[in-house]
């Protein structure tokens, strides 16, 4: 299986599966699940990124890749994780999901099991692998939330996206049913510092009054035109800018994580 040569990170600092979820979409999920991934390999940390979305895949189109299979491949049996994983040059490996495919979609719940399956066969190959949920909260993203080590929910400063980013909590914490909550929050497409933690504490207000619980703070990323460059470019925004807030902000949200 194609992985990073890198030796395996201390056990504990392996963050193991990381959900990466947001309810609603448009808050730069993705494009923050590609940073993560990246900047953990450049921890030396062996790492799969695995585009979760059964419908609106979206990884491969941020990188510019053209994977000759995907996800859907495996899960149907058709294909080996060896014949579709790819390894990308910054160092960690993709499973592409696959864009367009209502049929494929509306299997999402029978594909959820063989999903966890495989996930399962793939811990002892990967310190860190890195699920992009879609949007919405159907059955296959709630399982796969619960599933995870950990819980990641991506919000922004938007009414909607507070209210989606609550729901996902809410839900998470029924699947768990009483067992111990690792979910984390992160403040996308912040203004500043404090402006993402005023968004942060308006979200655990509502999850401390109404579910009982504040899940911590994972870390704020800025606001920066960067993003959309590299973006538009299919490029990874910790070669092409480095140094910009955003990239600062992604590889203190990692460092934290681990």
């Amino acid at each position: 299986m194609a992985m990073s040569d890198s030796a395996p990170l201390p056990h504990p600092h392996r963050p193991g599966v990381i959900a990466i979820a947001s309810g609603k979409g448009g808050v730069g999920k993705t494009f923050l699940s590609i940073t993560m991934a990246h900047a953990l390999a450049r921890r030396r940390a062996r790492v799969l990124l695995v585009d979760c979305d059964l419908g609106l895949a979206n990884i491969d189109i941020q990188l510019g890749l053209t994977p000759k299979a995907d996800l859907g491949s495996v899960l149907s049996g058709a294909m080996s994780v060896d014949q579709v994983v790819i390894h990308h040059p910054a160092g960690f490996d993709i499973l592409s999901g696959r864009s367009g495919s209502a049929e494929l979609a509306s299997l999402g719940d029978a594909y959820g099991d063989r999903l966890r399956q495989l996930l399962a066969a793939l811990a002892s190959s990967y310190d860190a692998i890195l699920l992009d949920l879609g949007a919405g909260l159907d059955r296959f993203v709630r399982d796969l939330a619960s599933a995870a080590d950990q819980l990641l929910v991506v919000t922004t400063d938007e009414p909607t996206s507070l209210t989606d980013a609550y729901a996902v909590l809410k839900l998470y914490q029924q699947d768990r049913r009483g067992s111990p909550l690792h979910a984390r929050v992160a403040v996308n497409q912040s203004a500043s510092k404090p402006s993402g933690q005023r968004t942060y504490q308006t979200l655990t207000r509502a999850t401390l009054g109404f579910l009982g619980f504040t899940p911590p703070l994972a870390g704020i990323v800025r606001r920066d035109d960067k993003v959309a460059e590299t973006i538009r470019r299919q490029a990874l925004l910790l070669e092409r800018h480095p140094v910009c807030p955003a990239s600062q902000d992604v590889e203190a949200l990692v460092d934290g994580m681990l």
